[in-house]
């Protein structure tokens, strides 16, 4: 609860800050018995007869909160007089100075210079304790402190009024204290119900009493209220993107059967940088047809306005997902919304394509890898099997320092690394049957050759996936290269000449092509909008893969590439005069480009008279352009995003293209699951709001995030 803490902190209003302060300089149990327990030296001393009473001067009181007090004696009893609102407390010599400056912290008449006399005081007898020094006692600050150091978080900066508190020289809002803490839970996926727990609103009421303590209730609206205005700022940037939106869509899995379809935008905006964003996360029955899921689709698609923008979706390989897209394709079709008659529409997630080949070849060799974890817990159950195992290995020459380690179940990189260092020990494993008789499992020479060949495709696989999650929102032309070599070594893994390696390679090879011959014309289109590689990175792969059909294959991605970039061309507003007025792609008509001329133009002629004329003149179109130029060098620091930025008025047209082709989310797995077998999951504390709740506080949760990382 460190981060609950710290959070709370920031969001309260900054006289807890001085009692903070207090506290850490004085006994910290003194500090929690005065908010909690009874002790007569913390409360208010009771009217007594002061008709004969004298004050105290002495030069004995050393504390700055005499500054504020009037000691008062009479006979045997000492009494504390606050200055400002003539409350009583005792002053006897025994009861330290704690509850003086406590009562000052709240006394509603105190004057504001008397804070800055204690903090200056405090920081004199305990400098570096606390960084008061520059504290800001202006509520409006937005800056965090470096003792919090919370990332800059941008809370609300709306003051109501009629909530404000005056203390001294700050405003305590607490309707602004409110929304902060209602984000705060938003932002760390705290329950919602923390805010009835008994620690932490003993907790609050200690650092600011003027805090009014909320309800579930209330901050379940607050945090309604926080995601209305965080939708409405996201509206807004959809509205004005430049560019199209691809959606990925996932399955969430809840506590008990619950399920959720969260809807996920990517997009590259006008500074040419890639979002994505959550839009909707939304509870669907687990027994729904294609048609409940596709209709839910497209009414958040209509909810957000987007339906008109939007150029791709990514879903999971199966039946299912096949019958859900062709619904949406029509529906989109039908206003003609898509480009190349929703050929790029339809796109499948290459993690999950090489997370279910993974799976099928580690279920192959399952009966193997059981034997072989049987092995290695066998070798590590005493210190006695394990130095015989080791005597082993010297005599064997096994170089490999690595020791012998099970895997992770939850993550089938490890068992490739638990299967590539076991394969190092082969020779000795294959060696233990006959130096230890209790050793009884059984691993065989084809066992191993089978377990060698599944591990190299593991290896592959692993190394394919590292490159896909290098960063966190990878652009659509890193993808081509890496499932080209995939390609390349199915095909060659089909040619084992044991039948059982044969076989697994073929079926693998089946479940890849089927995720090619539907994605890989967008693979293709972005890697060649990658001015590294253009067509060239084709010429290379494509007859290593088709062979003697390279050349007609080559054609079709190009004749792709025209019909997309001619599809761009219509309309667009980025269309110089100066490059002819015209793009003929293809066989596909003329287009006249240019901004729309007044009925009484009387030149309109005279463009009609360019056009014409300017096609036998050898205009190019900034697609020709880019074609012939040469390749730009290949670098490790190259920004692909940056350089289409610096180009688009070179290649105006082709610039659109790029952005909604390298927005593709080709892979929709998040880094830190991509080598995960299980579903998402939602929660539990969140699993059990209902489900309006759950969207507004995963959607916001994400927006907010996004927005600390800007």
């Amino acid at each position: 609860m460190l981060d609950t803490l710290l959070c709370v902190t920031k969001l309260l209003s900054p006289s807890f800050l001085l009692s903070f302060t207090f506290c850490l300089g004085f006994s910290s149990k003194s500090f929690f018995h005065s908010s909690l327990t009874p002790n007569p030296f913390f409360h208010t001393v009771h009217a007594m007869d002061m008709s004969d009473a004298v004050i105290v001067k002495s030069s004995r009181l050393k504390s700055v909160v005499w500054n504020d007090f009037d000691r008062i004696k009479k006979g045997d009893t000492c009494v504390a007089v606050c200055r400002h609102c003539k409350k009583k407390l005792s002053g006897s010599s025994t009861s330290g100075t704690s509850h003086l400056r406590n009562h000052l912290i709240r006394c509603q008449r105190r004057s504001s210079h008397g804070i800055t006399q204690y903090i200056s005081a405090r920081e004199k007898r305990k400098e570096g304790t606390l960084a008061i020094a520059n504290f800001n006692l202006d509520q409006d600050s937005n800056k965090d402190d470096n003792t919090l150091s919370l990332v800059n978080i941008k809370f609300e900066q709306t003051q109501l009024k009629e909530d404000s508190i005056n203390t001294g020289t700050s405003n305590f809002d607490q309707r602004r204290s409110q929304f902060d803490l209602a984000r705060m839970i938003i932002l760390h996926g705290y329950p919602l119900a923390m805010v009835e727990h008994v620690g932490f609103r003993a907790f609050v009421k200690n650092l600011q009493p003027l805090f009014e303590l909320v309800s579930l209730n209330r901050v379940e609206a607050d945090c309604f209220e926080i995601y209305e205005r965080e939708r409405k700022k996201m509206n807004e940037i959809l509205d004005k993107l430049p560019g199209k939106i691809s959606l990925s869509a996932d399955v969430w899995h809840a506590v008990g059967d619950a399920e959720y379809l969260c809807l996920t935008s990517n997009y590259i905006d006008e500074s040419w940088q890639l979002r994505r964003r959550i839009l909707n996360f939304i509870r669907i029955d687990p027994s729904r047809t294609e048609d409940m899921v596709s209709e839910a689709i497209m009414t958040c698609l209509m909810d957000w306005d987007i339906d008109r923008k939007l150029f791709s979706m990514i879903l999971d390989s199966c039946s299912t997902c096949d019958n859900i897209a062709l619904r949406i394709v029509e529906r989109l079709m039908q206003n003609r919304f898509l480009y190349c008659n929703g050929q790029l529409f339809d796109i499948r997630c290459a993690a999950n394509v090489i997370n279910a080949m993974v799976q099928h070849a580690l279920g192959a060799v399952s009966e193997i890898v059981s034997k072989i974890r049987e092995t290695i817990s066998y070798i590590r159950s005493s210190q006695t099997v394990l130095a015989k195992f080791n005597e082993l290995a010297k005599e064997v020459g096994i170089p490999s320092h690595k020791g012998l380690f099970l895997d992770n179940p939850s993550q089938w990189n490890s068992a490739y690394s638990m299967l590539e260092v076991a394969l190092e020990f082969k020779d000795v494993i294959l060696l233990l049957p006959e130096n230890d008789t209790a050793y009884k499992v059984c691993l065989t020479e084809a066992d191993w050759e089978r377990v060698t060949a599944v591990t190299s495709y593991l290896k592959l696989f692993v190394e394919v996936i590292n490159v896909f999650t290098k960063s966190k929102y990878p652009t659509a032309n890193i993808y081509f290269p890496e499932l080209c070599d995939v390609k390349l070594h199915l095909i060659e893994w089909c040619k084992n000449s044991d039948e059982y390696i044969n076989s697994l390679a073929s079926r693998l090879r089946s479940m890849f092509d089927e995720y090619w011959e539907k994605c890989s014309l967008g693979l293709a289109v972005a890697a060649m909008l990658d001015p590294r590689f253009k067509m060239k990175l084709l010429d290379y792969y494509y007859p290593q893969i088709y062979g003697s059909m390279s050349a007609i294959r080559i054609e079709e991605v190009f004749d792709g590439v025209k019909a997309l970039y001619h599809e761009h061309s219509i309309g667009s507003p980025l269309a110089s005069h100066d490059q002819g007025l015209a793009w003929q792609v293809g066989d596909g008509p003329l287009l006249l480009q240019g901004s729309a001329k007044d009925s009484r133009d009387r030149l309109m002629g005279f463009d009609k008279f360019l056009h014409e004329t300017s096609q036998g003149e050898g205009s190019k179109s900034d697609l020709d352009k880019y074609l012939e130029e040469p390749l730009f060098p290949r670098n490790v620091d190259f920004s692909i995003l940056n350089w289409w930025r610096v180009h688009t008025p070179r290649y105006p047209v082709l610039s659109m293209m790029a952005r909604n082709i390298l927005g593709l989310p080709m892979s929709k797995v998040a880094p830190e699951l991509a080598f995960n077998n299980s579903f998402r999951v939602l929660g539990r504390d969140w699993s059990s709001l209902n489900s309006a709740t759950v969207q507004a506080l995963v959607c916001s949760q994400d927006w907010i995030r996004s927005e600390l990382e800007n």
